[in-house]
C-alpha cells in the first residue's frame, strides 16, 4: 500500500512533539507502522520545512535518532521565558503535574501526557531546574526516564516519606488499578519471551 508522504511527515511531527525526547528510527518505524525507509523520507520532507525561516523548531538528528528542538536563535527568548518561570509562582498546570509525580512516582513523562492530555515537556523542564522532580532512566525502557519527587521537596513539604502526604493509599490504589492492564501485558510478553 502506497505511503501518503504528507501524512507519514505530519504524524512524524506529532509524535515528535508529544515525545519530547530522542527517538530511534526504528521505533519510530514501529510506532508508525511504517519502515525505515519511509522513516528517514519523511524526516528530510519535515527537516526542509523546518528549513523554513518562519518556523521555530529544527530536527536534531544523531545516527539512528531524532528529536525535535527549538532553533538556537530563540535561545536567548526561551531562556528569559524560563527565568520568569521560575520567579513565579506554581501555576495550576505545574501544581497538577506536580501532584500526578508525587504521588504516582516513578512515572514516565508519557504516562503524565497521557493522564494529563497535554505535552508536559515544558513543565516538567521547569519543576527540574527548580527542583522539585529528579528525573532518572526507566529501569524498564532504557531510552526514557521515570520522574519522582526530590529529596529537597519532600523535606520542604517537611514529611520524611511520601507515604506520609494526605490519602496517599488511596490514591497508590488507583494507581495501581490503572496500571493493571500495563502489567499483565508486561507479565505476557516476558512469558512469551
Amino acid at each position: 500500500m502506497p505511503v501518503n508522504k504528507e501524512k507519514l511527515a505530519a504524524k512524524l511531527e506529532a509524535l515528535l512533539f508529544i515525545y519530547g525526547e530522542t527517538l530511534s528510527f526504528k521505533k519510530i518505524a514501529k510506532i508508525l507502522d511504517a519502515d525505515e525507509k519511509e522513516v528517514k523520507e519523511a524526516l528530510k520532507s519535515l527537516a526542509e520545512i523546518y528549513k523554513d525561516e518562519s518556523r521555530g523548531l529544527q530536527l536534531v538528528l544523531d545516527n539512528e535518532k531524532v528529536q525535535i528542538a527549538t532553533k538556537p536563535e530563540f535561545g536567548k527568548l526561551l531562556e528569559d521565558v524560563v527565568k520568569g518561570e521560575l520567579h513565579e509562582e506554581l501555576t495550576p498546570a505545574s501544581l497538577e503535574t506536580l501532584s500526578i509525580i508525587i504521588y504516582s512516582a516513578p512515572i514516565s513523562r508519557a504516562e503524565i501526557d497521557y493522564i494529563r492530555g497535554v505535552n508536559s515537556t515544558f513543565i516538567l523542564r521547569n519543576l527540574l531546574i527548580r527542583g522539585l522532580i529528579e528525573r532518572e532512566l526507566d529501569p524498564k525502557r532504557a531510552n526514557a526516564f521515570v520522574y519522582k519527587p526530590s529529596f529537597e521537596f519532600l523535606r520542604h513539604l517537611g514529611i520524611s516519606h511520601k507515604e506520609d502526604l494526605p490519602e496517599f493509599e488511596q490514591f497508590q490504589q488507583l494507581i495501581q488499578s490503572l496500571r493493571q492492564p500495563e502489567q499483565k501485558s508486561d507479565d505476557q510478553q516476558q512469558q512469551a519471551a
